[in-house]
Parts: C-alpha cells; sequence; structure tokens
C-alpha cells in the first residue's frame, strides 16, 4: 500500500541540497520555521509554513504570499519539528521526509531521532537526511533493503533500541547476521554492520523500537508492520505553555 509523502524542511543543517527525486511531486511540503529560508532558495512552494520564526532568517511569510501559515508562540511545549510532523499527519500523510532535522545543536538532533520512533511507534515511517546518512526508526516490523553495489569502503549500517528491550532483532544480508537477538538502550552490539555486495538485507524487530542508519545513497526501505497501530501522535498544540514558571 503506498502513503502519501510529506516532505519537512527544518531549519538544521543541509550538507547540499536535498535529491529531487526523493520529493514526489505530489508531495505535502511543510517548512518548519528557519526550513522556509530553504524552501525559499529550492524554488519549493510549501503546503504549510509553521513555527515561531526564531530561526527564520528572511522575511516572515506575509498574507501575499497565499501560504496556509500556522504561527506558534515562542514559549510552547512542542518543537517546530514536531508540529510540523502533526501538520502533516493531519493532511493523512504517513511517510515524512526530513531535511534540515540533524546537525547544529544536538539537542535538537537528538529530539528529531526521538520523534522518528513516536512515527514508528504508530505505524509511520520518518528519514532524517544529512551529512551522506539517513536516520529512521522501525517499531515491531522491518526494513527491507534492495540488492545494491557496495563500495569498496563499505555502506555502514546502524542498529540502536531506543526502547529499554528490543527483542527478536534478525539482520539477515549483512556482515553480520544477527539471529533472534536482543538489544537494549545501554548495548551498542548494532552499531558499523555492513551491507553486502549486491545482497539484499533487512532489519527487524519482534517487540520494540530500532533507529536505524544508514548511507544516503542506498534506496528507502521497504517497510512492514507485524500489526496494525491504533491512535496519532497527537493534536497540533499552539498554545503556551503551561508549565511556566510563575
Amino acid at each position: 500500500m503506498t502513503t502519501k509523502v510529506c516532505a519537512i524542511f527544518g531549519a538544521g543543517e543541509y550538507y547540499g541540497d536535498p535529491d529531487p527525486a526523493l520529493i514526489p511531486s505530489d508531495a505535502y511540503v511543510v517548512a518548519a520555521d528557519g526550513g522556509l529560508d530553504h524552501t525559499r532558495a529550492l524554488g519549493i512552494t510549501p503546503n504549510v509554513v509553521v513555527g515561531d520564526f526564531d530561526s527564520l532568517e528572511g522575511a516572515r511569510p506575509a498574507a501575499a504570499d497565499g501560504l496556509r501559515t500556522v504561527v506558534l508562540p515562542p514559549l510552547k511545549d512542542d518543537p517546530d519539528m514536531l508540529s510540523a510532523l502533526k501538520i502533516g499527519w493531519a493532511a493523512g500523510c504517513r511517510e515524512f521526509r526530513i531535511w534540515g532535522g540533524l546537525g547544529g545543536r544536538v539537542d535538537h538532533t537528538l529530539s528529531n531521532i526521538q520523534l522518528m520512533a513516536l512515527l514508528a511507534q504508530h505505524g509511520a515511517s520518518g528519514y532524517l537526511f544529512g551529512d551522506g546518512t539517513v536516520v529512521t526508526a522501525i517499531c515491531d516490523g522491518s526494513l527491507s533493503f534492495a540488492a545494491h553495489p557496495v563500495p569498496e569502503a563499505g555502506h555502514m549500517v546502524s542498529v540502536f533500541s531506543l526502547s529499554d528491550v528490543s527483542l527478536d532483532v534478525n539482520e539477515p544480508g549483512l556482515k553480520y547476521e544477527l539471529e533472534h537477538g536482543t538489544l537494549t538502550n545501554t548495548v551498542v552490539q548494532g552499531v558499523s554492520n555492513e551491507f553486502r555486495d549486491n545482497k539484499p538485507a533487512s532489519i527487524s524487530v519482534g517487540s520494540g523500537t530500532l533507529i536505524v542508519t544508514f548511507p544516503a545513497e542506498v534506496a528507502l526501505p521497504n517497510v512492514r508492520l507485524a500489526h496494525e497501530f491504533n491512535g496519532g501522535i497527537g493534536e497540533l498544540d499552539t498554545e503556551v505553555s503551561a508549565l511556566l514558571a510563575h
């Protein structure tokens, strides 16, 4: 089953222009705050612009631009990227391709990696692109990678457990073929594995959430889920945080 793609442009590092082939012509495009600077530079018109605009260098969107704009308060609970995901989710998207979500502030990078797990835990897929690497997550399911030529330097792929425990982890087709393994969020056994030349591979987890990193030149994997997932990732929150100290 195909799903509508949401392309999100954040305010982080870009490491060069995105591959146009990864942005379908019918993608639902969201510019998150300073990501609007990048969509302008790329000549991409977003469907929605969202943020408190603390990282935007150019002019704020104006009514004359004809863009749907969601202005968030600076003192909020949800980061701009989560708000962008919620907007894409409400538009019916269940696959999210994100640029400008890695690099820069490490806390933002960690936050965005956690958001990939949030998507996975609700049956959706998210991909963070940056510095030649893609970061994604899978929950109770599998990622299948097509066979592809591997350069002499290798194509590294790493697997980490974000959940406390991930059970029945399998990595057939990789250099180190883990079978029915158990990973925890303090075990790094899955780091620096490798794809094999012209050999299909997959990464699966029976129960738990994995973070997976792989080279950007490798085609996006086919995602299969072990069961149906219910619920959403929450409603868009445009209110000032109720947690502020008085």
